[in-house]
């Protein structure tokens, strides 16, 4: 076995990338249960690619008959119903991992200097799974599917002068058809997955490179042994690993028990309109997004005119972005920030679920005005970090992790 690795290692580097981001990558000792979600993602993740392989293989992509095989996979195809179930739940298990991932990220700072590259290719990341989302929401081709992209699409049109040419564009004709489908399909299964994967593998490399954050903010590469191992550090392999499968069968216990009992979980991951074909002359009773994409739906509603709205939801996600240069604080975990930064995070975690909420709902006047206040409350935490974090009094960060 040893001569059989030498024979590998001299023509590819896997015993150095083994030790370089597991046996001999050093990090922080003091990880809580926040940080099993980076290692959920990429399961799901796999979770996703796996079952979405095997879904193409009976899945049609045409108009006539998408909607016919979505059908035959779950009654005829041997096992067909639970790879479906796996994936349409998958989906959903994705974005919550996801927004608990980042959730993590702002209660510890993992945006700040010098994890700023590490931030933008998530942020890039999440990008391209709300991409990767909403082209495989109108594969089924039921009712909610070609209603919710026929007014995701048409918010295109807001847009001046270029905003008609991008909407047929994007559709490949005048209206949502067969081909708005096929091109939908070639970008889910193909192009999409593809970037997704690459973005993944640069995230995890600009981690390793400048190191994993913990729950103090402490920077461990800074005190290090006399053989340059990190005091406060221990080997991702195989103390994190052996960690991270507590999770992953935590994890897989409620993910499994959705999938077999409640699969479309009261209508929010499988909508009941969606179990009707498409049908481009009869209008659903109340068009909503999945629950993933309702915050920025709310936004978007709450906002009066048509380019506004649309152009409040787009700055809503092209803040995130902007978040490592917006935080002033000299401390990177909220342990240490002040009162003000942890009263600006709790209100704008609670102003997003509103959102949320509010997205799925059919709006009234009352509605829309939350859906305003929690829109104004959710700029608010991004707009006003560069002040209060730079002027609140912080806690004295100690100078090894606290466990």
């Amino acid at each position: 076995m040893s001569k059989f690795m030498d024979w590998i290692d001299a023509r590819f580097p896997a015993t150095k990338m083994w030790e370089d981001h597991l046996s001999k990558y050093y990090a922080p000792k003091n990880f809580n249960f926040l940080y099993f979600f980076g290692s959920l993602a990429l399961l799901v993740l796999v979770n996703q690619i796996v079952t979405g392989v095997w879904l193409t293989m009976s899945f049609t992509p045409s108009a006539e008959e998408a909607f016919a095989s979505v059908e035959y996979i779950m009654r005829d195809v041997e096992y067909g119903w639970i790879l479906r179930y796996l994936h349409s739940t998958g989906a959903s298990a994705f974005f919550i991992v996801v927004y608990l991932h980042m959730f993590r990220g702002l209660l510890y700072g993992s945006y700040q200097k010098p994890r700023e590259l590490v931030w933008l290719f998530g942020m890039l990341i999440y990008l391209a799974l709300m991409a990767e989302a909403f082209m495989g929401y109108l594969l089924p081709w039921g009712q909610m599917s070609y209603w919710g992209a026929q007014v995701i699409i048409s918010l295109f049109g807001a847009i001046p002068v270029i905003g008609g040419d991008l909407t047929q564009w994007i559709r490949g004709d005048y209206l949502i058809s067969g081909i708005t489908l096929n091109r939908f399909f070639a970008l889910h299964v193909v192009a999409l997955p593809i970037v997704i994967l690459g973005l993944v593998v640069l995230h995890i490399l600009a981690l390793h490179e400048v190191g994993s954050n913990n729950p103090d903010g402490v920077d461990i590469k800074k005190r290090k042994d006399e053989n340059g191992i990190p005091l406060d550090g221990i080997p991702f392999h195989p103390y994190y690993t052996v960690k991270d499968i507590v999770g992953v069968v935590v994890f897989l216990f409620v993910f499994c028990a959705v999938v077999f009992f409640f699969p479309e979980m009261g209508g929010y991951f499988l909508e009941k309109p969606n179990f009707e074909q498409a049908n481009a002359f009869k209008t659903p009773e109340h068009i909503a997004p999945v629950w993933y994409f309702t915050p920025f739906y709310a936004i978007l509603r709450a906002v009066p005119d048509k380019l506004m709205g649309v152009i409040a939801m787009g700055a809503a996600i092209a803040v995130l972005f902007v978040l490592p240069w917006l935080d002033r604080s000299p401390v990177r975990s909220m342990r240490y920030k002040g009162w003000i930064s942890k009263l600006f995070l709790l209100v704008f975690c609670i102003a997003f679920v509103i959102l949320g909420v509010l997205g799925v709902l059919a709006p009234t006047p009352g509605r829309t005005l939350l859906s305003q206040v929690c829109t104004v409350l959710y700029f608010a935490y991004f707009l006003l970090m560069p002040f209060y974090t730079r002027l609140e009094k912080t806690k004295p960060v100690p100078e090894r992790v606290t466990g």
